[in-house]
């Protein structure tokens, strides 16, 4: 029992028990210089036998770490430094949430709470192993899945967990954010040098597209018509090389029937829950020709909209999309529905195959007709004035290499054996 004329001091931030089990620890860091708004530093426990004591040393963590928020850069943690790079980075929404994930899944349970200086290439290499082997950095042990975190006699429920290693591009993915975040404690003069400078990430997988084969594809053609809207839809796929995004954000003042040309100048992406119209992969437009049978089918797509909207009595506005599940066509086709349904229409043919490798179809199909690679770059949207499409396909170029010489040679000989 305390004595009278004592006090204890009351430890500062709050410990909340969510609907999942799991305990939310908040703590307050004072106001914005800025905005003069309050801020918090925040982090969830997962529910266990000892989440509560956890969660009160992830509440004295956060009250340190809150009373050096405005302490000597020096002593800035990698999770202060995540945190600043994050508000202030210049990127599309749907990037910025990328990062903000990877910070959130992989960089800040495991190095969120270290300071700056004590971050280093040899840590970062480490690191990198650890998620190679278990992306859980379990380092190969693994441990036991149960059901419950009570106590309980384990059944088949309880299984053991399988190590699953984070893929190279996931982890060459947090190594560009917390390069791009140590340039920036550079120039805001939290550190002297970048330690990211010295660290190897894993090299970039090759890639090896796979598309179907061209009777392949002919039936997939075929089964799309049988609805007419959905055929549109896949055969502008195949012959303009699109993405998915591209072909779901299409307006219909983007299609010019008469020049045989549609501008691709936007992608339809999910960010916030909701898809909306963002600049294309590589923020450029492009303008890609048609063929007469694409005309042909966009056209006949067009009447088919206009003539249900008149029967409907609704009105086709300016901005109505090319593919689009509405009377009036004013919401786009969803990327995921297309995928899912694409992906549906392929099992039902015994093909194994994805709506993007109608992409890979049309380039592969460009360049074994002998069309130039920077025509190629062009139509798909790469950048690099064909580098891209050279690396992704270069099985392909060289096929077509090896078919040019072949021709070559056959011509060569040819006229030898008239000169004789």
């Amino acid at each position: 029992m305390a004595m009278a004329g004592t006090s204890r001091a009351r430890p500062r931030g709050n410990i909340t028990e969510l609907p999942s089990g799991s305990l939310r620890v908040r703590v307050y860091a004072g106001k914005d210089p800025l905005t003069g708004r309050a801020t918090y530093l925040t982090e969830t426990v997962k529910p266990g036998r000892k989440a509560a004591a956890e969660a009160e040393r992830v509440r004295t963590r956060l009250q340190r770490q809150a009373d050096e928020q405005l302490a000597p850069p020096a002593r800035a943690t990698l999770g202060q430094l995540l945190d600043r790079y994050l508000e202030v980075v210049d990127v599309e929404p749907s990037t910025k949430q990328r990062y903000a994930q990877i910070s959130r899944v992989h960089l800040r349970p495991a190095l969120g709470s270290l300071p700056l200086t004590k971050v280093d290439a040899a840590l970062l290499d480490r690191f990198y192993a650890q998620l190679r082997i278990c992306r859980e950095r379990c380092g190969g042990r693994g441990h036991q899945r149960h059901r419950t975190n009570l106590r309980h006699t384990c059944d088949e429920r309880c299984r053991a967990k399988d190590c699953r290693p984070l893929s190279a591009s996931s982890i060459r993915a947090a190594h560009w954010v917390l390069s791009a975040a140590f340039g920036y404690a550079v120039r805001w003069r939290w550190l002297s040098q970048s330690p990211i400078e010295a660290v190897k990430p894993p090299s970039p997988a090759r890639l090896k597209p796979s598309p179907p084969s061209p009777v392949e594809a002919a039936r997939l053609i075929g089964e799309a018509f049988r609805d007419e809207d959905w055929g549109a839809f896949v055969w502008t796929a195949v012959t303009t090389g699109a993405r998915r995004g591209e072909l779901c954000a299409l307006q219909r003042h983007e299609l010019d029937l008469e020049h045989a040309v549609l501008t691709i100048r936007a992608g339809l992406k999910r960010v916030g829950g909701r898809h909306g119209r963002r600049d294309t992969k590589t923020h450029q437009q492009r303008r890609v020709a048609l063929d007469a049978e694409t005309v042909q089918v966009l056209a006949e797509l067009l009447a088919r909209q206009d003539a249900e909207a008149a029967r409907l009595g609704v009105v086709i506005g300016p901005k109505a999309f090319l593919f689009s599940p509405a009377p009036d066509a004013s919401t786009p086709l969803n990327p995921d529905t297309a995928t899912q349904r694409y992906q549906r229409m392929a099992s039902r043919l015994g093909i194994c195959t994805t709506l993007h490798k109608l992409r890979h179809y049309s380039a592969t199909e460009l360049i074994a007709a002998g069309v130039d690679i920077r025509t190629v770059a062009g139509r798909l949207g790469h950048g690099g004035g064909g580098a891209t499409t050279l690396k992704a396909y270069a099985a392909w170029v060289t096929e077509a290499d090896q078919r040019a010489a072949r021709v070559i040679a056959g011509r060569a000989l040819s006229g030898l054996k008239r000169h004789r």
